[in-house]
């Protein structure tokens, strides 16, 4: 028996008048999710429990098992260890994008936050931005008064780890405020004019920097300023392993799932190309997961973009990213599967809503699919929000991997 997991971050959605009531995942074309659903299992789940921030980190440590209750430090300790950042008693790490603000106010804090990730600023650029800010000797001398680490990767994600200091600091995520003047969700708390003076200097630099000088002769966004947010100190998870009785591989480009399955005991594959954006390598993505399932009984694929169009607000970005998802993800993956002659299930969800009208996160219940190669229900419901609120709600997102696996869940 195989076994696996396709997350398409940000899928889940509510209706839109644009789309005659149907949401998203309803509306876009996907005929390989709803031929699964039809002969499948449709219904909701909790992947964020209540009261607890609804975010890409605190849902797929759910549904990876583990109760962000319980574990959930902030968001950056899971990223440090996607990145191959080993954190140490009293460090404490930072999520750090590369923001676009506006250049229009009287000073830095009279900005607005015009794009979470710097205008989609590709990897190889982001890091190019980075390594110069960081090799500009006042930047550099303020990082070291400040006992502050950089860890660069290859997108606008990035991580800066203090050696020593506190996260009782009030940090914003620049997805929830696009749009949005930044002077009321600049950093408050321990260390917050440490922050706020390397965010200002950032700025300052990478304004006057040719790569974003050319993006905006380009009409493009420039990412000209560093945000940090999703601060915490180090994390251990339990084994995947233990915990479930599987092994394998996670395939992903986003370091925050590099990082829990890292964390987890479980591989995560690198794939070129990968990059979180709707133009990722869908077809890598899948052989890496065909691949992993020749050694191992467990693959999971996470796609980015759905949650990256979300944030954007466009709609026909996203409705393209959930139909990418069915025809270059599902469809070639299922072909490889079948060519086995090997017995698989399947599971297929969202992480979080993400709401073309907010363009940020909701940890209203998701939508679930989940498929056995062997087993017609013939419940002959398509995928999508509305046929899951009839399938019931399991409460506790951390019985996923039990319903996947065929395990008696937690009591």
């Amino acid at each position: 028996m195989k076994y696996v997991l396709i997350i398409g971050d940000g899928m889940a959605d509510f209706p839109m008048e644009a789309l005659g009531g149907k949401t998203p995942l309803e509306a876009a074309r996907k005929p390989v999710m709803d031929a699964l659903a039809m002969r499948g299992v449709v219904g909701q789940v909790r992947t964020v429990p209540i009261g607890v921030p609804p975010g890409s980190d605190t849902a797929i440590l759910s549904i990876f098992g583990f109760d962000p209750r319980k574990v959930y430090t902030g968001r950056s300790p899971l990223e440090a260890a996607g990145s191959g950042v080993k954190m140490e008693a009293g460090n404490v790490s930072f999520r750090c994008n590369l923001a676009a603000l506006s250049t229009d106010g009287a000073s830095y804090q009279d900005q607005t936050m015009i794009s979470h990730s710097g205008g989609a600023i590709d990897g190889k650029d982001a890091m190019a931005l980075m390594q110069d800010l960081l090799a500009n000797p006042g930047f550099a001398a303020l990082s070291e008064r400040a006992g502050m680490r950089f860890t660069i990767n290859p997108s606008y994600r990035h991580i800066a780890v203090l050696d020593a200091g506190s996260s009782e600091v009030s940090l914003t995520p620049p997805h929830d405020i696009l749009g949005q003047r930044i002077a009321a969700y600049l950093p408050k708390g321990a260390g917050d004019r440490m922050l706020l003076t390397l965010m200002e200097a950032s700025f300052a630099f990478l304004n006057a920097h040719p790569i974003n000088r050319e993006r905006v002769r380009r009409g493009l966004p420039a990412a000209n300023s560093l945000w940090f947010w999703g601060q915490g100190s180090a994390v251990v998870l339990e084994s995947f392993e233990k915990l479930f009785g599987h092994t394998g591989d996670v395939i992903t480009a986003v370091p925050l799932v590099k990082g829990i399955a890292e964390l987890a005991g479980l591989r995560h594959t690198d794939v070129e190309g990968a990059n979180g954006e709707l133009d990722t390598n869908y077809q890598g993505k899948v052989d890496a997961a065909l691949r992993a399932l020749e050694r191992d009984d467990f693959a999971a694929i996470h796609i980015e973009a759905p949650d990256e169009m979300s944030h954007a607000g466009d709609l026909e970005k996203k409705l393209q990213a959930i139909a990418l998802i069915d025809e270059k993800v599902l469809a070639p993956l299922l072909v490889g599967l079948d060519k086995t002659k090997e017995r698989y299930r399947l599971l297929i969800l969202s992480d979080h809503y993400t709401p073309i009208s907010t363009r940020t996160h909701d940890g209203t219940p998701v939508p679930f699919l989940l498929y056995d190669s062997k087993v017609n229900t013939a419940r002959n419901l398509p995928y999508g929000e509305t046929n899951a609120a009839q399938g019931g709600l399991m409460e506790d997102g951390t019985n996923l991997m039990r319903l996947l696996f065929q395990l008696e869940p937690k009591r």
